[in-house]
C-alpha cells in the first residue's frame, strides 16, 4: 500500500506545482484505471466465468463496465477537489453529492443485475424450484425493495440524516399496512407455498373439498384459476386453496385416470358372455387405453343381479364423462341386442284379504 501511495504521489508530481494541473492529473490516472479494469479484469472474468457452469450470467457483467468507470471518476473527482484544497464545508457537500451520484449510478445496476440473474435462474426450467415464471414478478419486486431501502438507508448516511426515527415510523407504517392488507398478503404466501410445494400444476384436473372440478388454467400469485366441466372459469384465491383438501385427479406416476362403470344383469345370464361382451365395449371406444388393459370384474350376487364392474382408462381425466355416457349407451344397446336382461327393482304386491264393502 506505502509503495502504491507513493507511486501516486510520485506521478502527480509529474504535473508540476500547480493544484489544477494535479487535479487533471487525478482524473487522468483513474480515467485509466477505470478503463484497463473494464478492458482487462472485466473481459478476463467473462472468459473464466464462460468456462463454468455459471456461463449463463456472462452477460450480466456487461452492466458492470459503467457503474466501475464512472466510480473511478468519482473517486478522481474526490481526490481532485482535495487537491484544490477547497474549504471543509464545500469540500463535505460535495463529497456527498459525488456519492448520491455513486449510490444512484451502483443502485441502478443492482436493479438490472438482479433481474437478469432472476431470469436466467427462472429459465432453468428445473420442476420443484420455488422460482418459476409465474413467481418471477414476487421476486423482482421483493428485490427492488430490498436494493432501494439499502440505497435509501446508505442515501440517509450520506447526507448525516437520523436513520433511527425513520426506521421507528417505517416499523409502525409496516405494522398498518399488514393489518389493513392480511388477505391480500395470505394470497400471496399462499401462492409461494403452492408453486414451492406444486401440489398440482396448470393442466391438471383437480377436484376440491368443495366438491368444484376442473382443469387448473393457472396458478397466479393471489389465486389459481380452474376450468370446470361446464366451460365455466372460476378464480379461487389461494389462502383458500392452501387450507382445503385437494384430490389431483391427474396426479400420479401418469396422467391417466381410471373410470368404473357398475353393470348389473339378471340372474341366470351367461357371465362368461357378458365379461367378454364389456370388454369389446371398451376394445372397440377409440377413447379407451389399451394399456392399461381393460378389465371386468364380477363383484357379487346382490339382491336382484349379477353385479359387474368394468374399469377402464382414459388418457385425460377430462374427457371421463364423455367416456362414461359412450360407454353406457354402448353397454345398454349390446346387452339387448344379446337379449341379456337388465335387472331393475320390482316390488309385487300381495293382497290377502278384500276389504268388506
Amino acid at each position: 500500500m506505502d509503495k502504491i501511495l507513493e507511486l501516486y504521489n510520485s506521478t502527480l508530481a509529474f504535473f508540476g506545482p500547480s493544484p489544477y494541473l494535479k487535479a487533471l492529473g487525478v482524473l487522468l490516472i483513474f480515467g485509466a484505471i477505470g478503463l484497463i479494469f473494464n478492458f482487462i479484469v472485466i473481459r478476463l472474468l467473462k472468459r473464466v466465468i464462460s468456462k463454468t457452469p455459471a456461463h449463463g450470467m456472462v452477460d450480466a457483467f456487461n452492466y458492470l463496465s459503467k457503474p466501475v468507470f464512472v466510480t473511478f471518476i468519482l473517486i478522481a473527482l474526490v481526490q481532485s477537489a482535495r487537491v484544490l484544497q477547497m474549504p471543509e464545508s464545500y469540500l463535505a457537500i460535495v463529497i456527498a453529492i459525488l456519492r448520491t451520484i455513486a449510490i444512484y449510478i451502483w443502485v441502478s445496476f443492482a436493479l438490472k443485475a438482479s433481474k437478469f440473474t432472476l431470469n436466467v435462474v427462472c429459465m432453468l426450467g428445473q420442476e420443484q424450484r420455488l422460482l418459476q415464471k409465474s413467481t418471477l414478478p414476487l421476486f423482482q419486486n421483493f428485490a427492488n425493495i430490498f436494493i432501494i431501502a439499502i440505497a435509501i438507508y446508505f442515501m440517509f448516511l450520506v447526507w448525516g440524516i437520523n436513520v433511527s426515527a425513520w426506521v421507528a415510523s417505517a416499523g409502525i407504517l409496516g405494522v398498518g399496512i399488514s393489518f389493513a392488507a392480511k388477505d391480500t398478503l395470505a394470497n400471496l404466501f399462499a401462492g409461494v407455498f403452492i408453486v414451492a410445494d406444486s401440489p398440482y400444476k396448470v393442466d391438471d384436473t383437480i377436484q376440491l373439498e368443495t366438491g368444484e372440478r376442473g382443469r387448473v388454467t393457472h396458478i397466479g400469485i393471489r389465486s389459481t384459476r380452474i376450468m370446470t366441466l361446464d366451460d365455466v372459469e372460476i378464480t379461487i384465491p389461494n389462502s383458500i386453496m392452501g387450507n382445503t383438501m385437494v384430490t389431483n385427479i391427474a396426479g400420479g406416476p401418469s396422467a391417466k385416470h381410471r373410470i368404473q362403470i357398475p353393470v348389473g344383469v339378471a340372474y341366470g345370464s351367461n357371465v362368461d358372455q357378458v365379461r367378454t361382451l364389456l370388454l369389446q365395449i371398451c376394445i372397440d371406444n377409440q377413447t379407451v387405453c389399451q394399456d392399461p388393459q381393460p378389465l371386468v370384474q364380477f363383484k357379487n350376487m346382490g339382491a336382484s343381479s349379477l353385479d359387474f364392474v368394468l374399469q377402464c382408462w382414459v388418457e385425460v381425466p377430462s374427457k371421463k364423462e364423455s367416456v362414461i355416457d359412450e360407454i353406457n349407451t354402448a353397454v345398454y344397446n349390446k346387452l339387448n341386442e344379446a337379449g341379456i336382461e337388465i335387472p331393475y327393482s320390482k316390488q309385487d304386491v300381495y293382497i290377502k284379504s278384500m276389504p268388506q264393502s
